[in-house]
């Protein structure tokens, strides 16, 4: 027997079908890779076979007794004086502990340790001092804890660094059955034995791993678009012989006519496929040869070193991937290469004519009450990208944003528009040296293989931050990667490139247990209380200078802001350097604490 099936289901919010007569059967043992485009109803269809949400119609059938976990995109810990204790109040309220039975807590207890453990968290830790990522690795550790025979995810990888998504992959082909929503090819291709694509209210089923469905797909969309042709050519015929006069309508039978109703319905009805983003980079001038030069860099944050004597050329053209686990120091790196934050000794030369464009998402905050058109061409209805002049909502157009949404607050977007957004304000503008922090987060397949397939055509210089290991594979040409204690080393080519030269780990003698010494240790070494109510209070204080720098830039790109007087103008820029300079700090004291506290478990 299946152990979900899902029978002629809908479901719709407002007049936007996401279920359309949607069919699905999972059977023991299956892991099911569900994908689609953003918006198409993913989470939902989880939601519904989690259990907490309703179809508008059809039938959706469970196993008696089915035991199912599910793992949302933004998990939420309960608030409790430990992470441990938040976990087990959650697993309480789900009905995975008997509290009568001390037994059966110690155990699940237990086993929760050790996940956590594998997710490199602390047990012990406040979750209200938790970052998104350690909330969802918590929630993954929980999840696998409570041993479920249907373990349903939503975007697991998100916040994972790649050794994170290797262990995640390697625990996932222990579960019993699983449906998991990822853009992460890579990923799909370890863990999966089925695709799922939801598309315009239909689930298609693919055998095999993702790449088997990419070969499958291609044929079936190329066939699709010939049976929409033949069918569009048939129909315009039909249009052709009503419109005839009268003479025709003499003539005409009414079967005819009847089939011609029916074939304007079915055309009305017939739901496009999706669109596809459209990029155009605009390289700029041409850079000097050397973009940048790091000589002996070294940096720390308090006693940890981020770089030691870290030496590094990047010269015109070249593709360079960043790698490392979470808090070894990436964004650092980016920063000291950019000019951003001073190294503590060692040099840093960046070269000449160069139009940088950085993609941060720390940094790249976007204002909730603009409209999509202002963030993009503030006081402009145009664009010019590649010496090609475009009207706002024609570019806007281009990154799947129909033409009422270029009029929505951006507070209005869902994660993976905001995303395609900061992407359209980074395009809009000339560069020869592109900077990406990150950028394939909440973004489809479709949509980050079109990235891939600009950033390939791109002349200028590229330096990419990224734990997508084929979309690394696909775009850069050569790989610095951090080797742990500040040590930085660079290899040619990518991801793949990287696994096969990189330094074996070292593994200590089995007859010389070395478990005692780092955990007595991390419990010695974790943040202050003071670090951490300094930690909890940064985002508040940045949020509160980047509203501050957003107003008086607001004022002074008014039209009458000449009029309000010299000294108020002098008074507006000095206030704005103090508060990049306070910005800079704060960034960088949250940086250190940040990778300190993940260094440390704290």
């Amino acid at each position: 027997m299946s152990l979900i099936t899902l029978l002629d289901a809908h479901l719709a919010y407002g007049d936007k079908p996401l279920l359309d007569g949607a069919r699905f059967a999972l059977q023991a043992g299956e892991r099911v890779g569900l994908i689609g485009r953003n918006g198409t109803g993913k989470s939902t269809l989880l939601k519904v076979i989690a259990g907490a949400l309703q179809l508008d119609d059809g039938e959706l059938q469970r196993r008696d007794g089915l035991r199912i976990a599910f793992v949302e995109q933004e998990p939420e810990i309960p608030a409790a004086a430990t992470l441990r204790e938040g976990l087990l109040a959650q697993a309480a309220v789900r009905g995975a502990t008997r509290t009568s039975d001390d037994r059966d807590r110690w155990r699940l207890q237990s086993r929760l340790d050790e996940y956590l453990q594998r997710f490199d968290l602390d047990p012990e830790r406040d979750p209200a001092n938790s970052s998104g990522g350690e909330k969802k690795r918590a929630a993954l550790a929980l999840a696998l804890t409570l041993e479920p025979e249907l373990l349903l995810l939503d975007e697991p990888t998100n916040h994972l660094d790649i050794d994170g998504i290797a262990k995640l992959e390697e625990l996932l082909l222990k579960v019993p059955a699983s449906i998991v929503i990822t853009h992460d090819r890579a990923f799909l291709d370890r863990v999966t034995t089925r695709i799922v694509e939801l598309d315009r209210g239909v689930l298609r089923s693919y055998p095999g791993n993702f790449a088997a469905y990419e070969s499958r797909k291609t044929e079936e969309l190329a066939a699709e678009e010939v049976a929409n042709r033949r069918f569009d050519k048939f129909w315009a015929q039909e249009e052709i012989w009503i419109r005839k006069g009268v003479e025709a309508r003499r003539t005409r039978n009414e079967g005819r006519v009847k089939r011609l109703e029916r074939l304007r319905v079915e055309r009305a009805e017939r739901r496009e496929r999706l669109g596809n983003v459209k990029l155009s980079l605009d390289a700029g001038e041409r850079s000097g040869k050397l973009v940048a030069e790091l000589t002996d860099v070294t940096k720390r944050f308090g006693e940890r070193v981020v770089l030691d004597r870290v030496s590094a050329r990047i010269m015109r053209g070249d593709r360079v991937g960043l790698i490392g686990a979470n808090g070894a120091g990436k964004s650092t790196l980016i920063r000291v290469i950019l000019g951003e934050l001073p190294p503590d000794s060692g040099t840093v030369k960046l070269g000449t004519n160069l139009q940088i464009a950085y993609f941060d998402q720390l940094r790249e905050q976007l204002d909730p009450e603009r409209s999509v058109a202002e963030t993009i061409s503030p006081g402009s209805d145009w664009v010019e990208i590649a010496g090609e002049r475009k009207h706002v909502v024609t570019y806007l157009a281009d990154f799947l944003f129909p033409t009422q949404r270029a009029k929505s607050p951006v507070k209005m977007l869902s994660g993976g528009e905001r995303n395609r957004l900061l992407l359209a304000r980074l395009f809009a503008r000339p560069a020869n040296f592109i900077v990406l922090d990150e950028p394939t987060n909440d973004l489809d397949i479709e949509s980050l293989e079109l990235l891939e397939q600009k950033l390939q055509e791109y002349p200028g210089t590229l330096l990419l931050v990224s734990h997508d290991r084929r979309f690394l594979d696909n775009v850069v040409t050569q790989t610095i990667a951090a080797e742990g204690d500040g040590r930085w080393r660079e290899y040619v080519g990518g991801y793949t490139d990287w696994v096969a030269q990189r330094p074996k780990p070292v593994r200590a003698p089995a007859s010389k247990p070395a478990a005692a010494a780092p955990v007595r240790e991390k419990a010695k070494t974790k943040l202050s209380y003071k670090e951490q109510r300094e930690l909890a209070a940064l985002p508040e204080e940045i949020e509160a200078l980047e509203r501050e720098q957003s107003e008086i830039n607001s004022r002074m790109s008014s039209a009458e802001y000449h009029r309000q007087g010299g000294e108020r103008i002098r008074e507006d820029r000095k206030r704005l350097e103090e508060i990049e300079a306070l910005l800079l700090d704060k960034f960088a004291r949250w940086e250190a604490l940040e990778e300190l506290r993940g260094s440390l478990g704290a």
